[in-house]
């Protein structure tokens, strides 16, 4: 193995644990029933100004169409969101965030926000601004890659 294979390993090491730890404490200090992929959606949802169809959250997340279903479902009998059918084509769905949904995501994001903050101020605002641009291409040729 090279250097360059044993930079990788560790490099994905890292990652890989680090998405798991930060799940963990995300999904503990989340709204008591409220799920990661509950507060992703919804956080996603508050971000945009247009509804999305169930396939292109499925897509965004990199999940099968079926646990964005299932997620979508969850969220609407909470009352989080608002499905809504396609008035040019009834198979097809729009799915948007409702006033409920944004104060649940707005209180999911005060309880991890602490969090987050902590771990930020524990490593270094600027070690953090200056590991986002090479996460953030990490991310993006996953993506291109996908």
């Amino acid at each position: 193995m090279s250097v360059l294979d044993d930079l990788a390993i560790s490099l994905f090491g890292e990652l890989l644990m680090a998405d798991q730890l930060a799940r963990a404490a995300i999904g503990k200090a989340l709204p008591r029933g409220m799920e990661l992929s509950h507060f992703s959606v919804l956080n996603h949802l508050s971000g945009l100004m247009e509804e999305r169809s169930p396939a292109q959250l499925a897509r965004a997340f990199h999940v099968t169409r079926g646990a964005m279903t299932n997620t979508l479902s969850k969220l609407e009998i909470a009352g989080h969101i608002h499905i809504r059918p396609d008035w040019d084509d009834a198979r097809r769905k729009f799915v948007a965030i409702s006033p409920s949904g944004r104060a649940a995501r707005d209180a999911a994001v005060q309880t991890v926000s602490p969090l987050i903050a902590d771990l930020v101020k524990a490593v270094g605002e600027d070690r953090v601004r200056a590991a986002l641009p090479v996460l953030r291409e990490l991310r993006i040729r996953l993506e291109e890659a996908d």
